[in-house]
């Protein structure tokens, strides 16, 4: 067989070229996180990249779905796509809009939907329990009247010797003050402490969700990090097969290599164009789902400038940890607020069958005309009591007794779903840790694996074959890369979000800049 003669014109070191553009976009440069219900779209091998980010917008999901619920009660009627929307805030510059991961974090708390519609359940629950308050305290109201009447007494049966039957017409002016006062109800008092609760308990959740916010935004963010570092490898996966394309033509027009190696290699370079098309639409849309959930114009020129770099955690432990999330998460003091309200809604119940001691009276000034008119007055103290209302009194305890065991399993579950989503998240942490470990190595291996192809290649040893089948483990390897310091950054923020910390801490999980 009659050595292959070396392509003129080949630039050596294409495939060092390569790692190093992945490595310094992808290795040390960067984390992923996920995409508000997109998954970014790239090479053939990108399963487990879409298994990581479905397996974290389940997560997600259910976080939000836990926020909604926490006091039973929201006037705002939060769901979960509220976290994707948000209030525009400003119009579009016309220049090119430089965006931190804290610039994005701090408008996402100031515009997003979600948050917002908290805001709104939480001035509901305050106007509640201000309506619920007003039944412990003094009312007063007042009146003016100016009457004008004729009577006949005849109608009422009264016929007086010497009186004549009509009376009238004549004329009553009265100006009047009331006031009403519970002094003693028990169920008064116990259905505006359960509403107080509710109220603490919303106030709670709107703080919660401040953290979900922290979480989306984040995510959002990354994800458009790792859409730009999806780019540079594909394009560095571009040249490279541009380089064995042009190796396989000039061994073709050397008479040394068949016309399959250039039909193989042009093959292999439009799948690289594909990727490119796709993988930089894929960018733009995830910038528009960032845009989205930060209330930025959608129509804004903006670029990411900060890189979130590999950063392992010390290692945790999980009994601390959820101790730590006892104390810290919001969400679980407010399901907390939801159990002392039906308490006292159970109380109120009970309190119905009691009696209740009122006072009431009025106050002002009557006659014929202003001028001539006298003060009035009425003064009563009242105390009512139920006789017979069983079934009533039954009834209502029944159910409140029924919302407030809900209640209990409620909360007891929360404490246990709070302990394990922090078990879950280090538990993700450690395996995604071991993953970008052992990916790394992969990704050093496929692009030696394809530096040895490309020589062989190029001294006219072996076809190009082996040098597009290691072009496809490289691209393999990326992609498994990428997945994992996505998996491990999301487990992070998702460890943050479960000790309630990620809003304030959340750059001592990702690393910071």
């Amino acid at each position: 067989m009659t050595p292959r003669k070396a392509a003129p014109g080949v630039r050596a070191g294409t495939q060092a070229h390569l790692f190093r553009s992945v490595a310094r976009n992808l290795g040390l440069g960067i984390g992923l996180g996920i995409g508000l219900g997109t998954t970014a779209q790239a090479q053939a091998p990108a399963t487990s990249a879409a298994t990581s980010a479905t397996a974290a917008s389940t997560a997600i999901s259910v976080g939000q779905t836990q926020l909604y619920n926490a006091t039973g009660q929201n006037g705002a009627q939060s769901t979960p796509d509220s976290y994707k929307g948000s209030i525009v805030e400003g119009r579009n510059t016309g220049t090119m809009l430089d965006l931190t991961l804290d610039d994005a974090i701090a408008r996402g708390l100031r515009t997003n939907l979600g948050l917002i519609l908290q805001g709104s359940a939480v001035q509901n629950a305050k106007g509640q329990r201000l309506q619920q308050l007003q039944a412990l305290l003094p009312t007063i109201t007042g009146s003016a009247s100016v009457e004008v009447e004729q009577i006949n007494l005849a109608a009422f049966g009264l016929q007086i010797p010497g009186l004549k039957p009509i009376i009238g017409p004549f004329q009553v002016v009265d100006f009047r003050a009331y006031l009403t006062q519970n002094l003693l109800n028990l169920q008064a008092l116990n259905t505006y402490l359960a509403a107080k609760h509710n109220f603490t308990g919303a106030k709670l959740t709107a703080e919660d969700a401040r953290d979900l916010v922290t979480l989306t935004v984040g995510n959002a963010y990354l994800l458009c990090i790792a859409d730009a570092a999806r780019i540079e490898a594909v394009k560095a996966e571009l040249e490279t097969s541009n380089v064995t394309l042009n190796q396989a033509m000039a061994g073709h027009d050397a008479g040394t290599s068949p016309r399959l190696d250039v039909l193989r290699a042009q093959v292999d370079v439009q799948n690289e164009k594909q990727s490119l098309i796709s993988s930089t639409n894929q960018l733009a849309k995830d910038k528009i789902a960032l845009a989205r959930t930060i209330g930025l114009p959608l129509d804004q020129e903006f670029r990411l400038t900060d890189l979130v770099p590999f950063r392992s955690l010390d290692e945790i432990n999980p009994d601390t940890a959820f101790q730590q999330a006892l104390k810290g998460r919001k969400d679980l003091a407010a399901t907390q607020e939801q159990l002392k309200a039906s308490e006292s809604q159970k109380k109120a119940a009970f309190d119905d069958r009691l009696p209740t001691v009122s006072f009431s009276g009025d106050y002002g000034d009557q006659g014929t005309t202003p001028g001539h008119s006298h003060g009035t007055f009425t003064a009563t103290g009242q105390a009512q009591m139920p006789i017979l209302q069983i079934a009533k009194n039954k009834g209502e305890v029944e159910a409140a007794d029924a919302q407030l065991q809900q209640a209990r399993e409620r909360y007891s579950d929360q404490i246990q779903q709070v302990n394990a989503d922090v078990r879950d998240s280090i538990l993700d942490i450690q395996a995604a840790a071991k993953l970008v470990e052992a990916t790394h190595t992969n990704v050093t291996l496929a692009t030696e694996e394809l530096s040895e192809a490309q020589q062989r290649f190029h001294a006219g040893i072996s076809d190009n074959l082996p040098v597009s089948q290691a072009q496809s483990q490289v691209e393999q390897a990326n992609d498994q890369y990428i997945s994992a310091l996505y998996q491990h950054n999301v487990a992070k923020l998702s460890l943050a979000r479960a000790l309630g910390v990620a809003q304030t801490n959340f750059h001592d999980y990702l690393g910071g800049k």
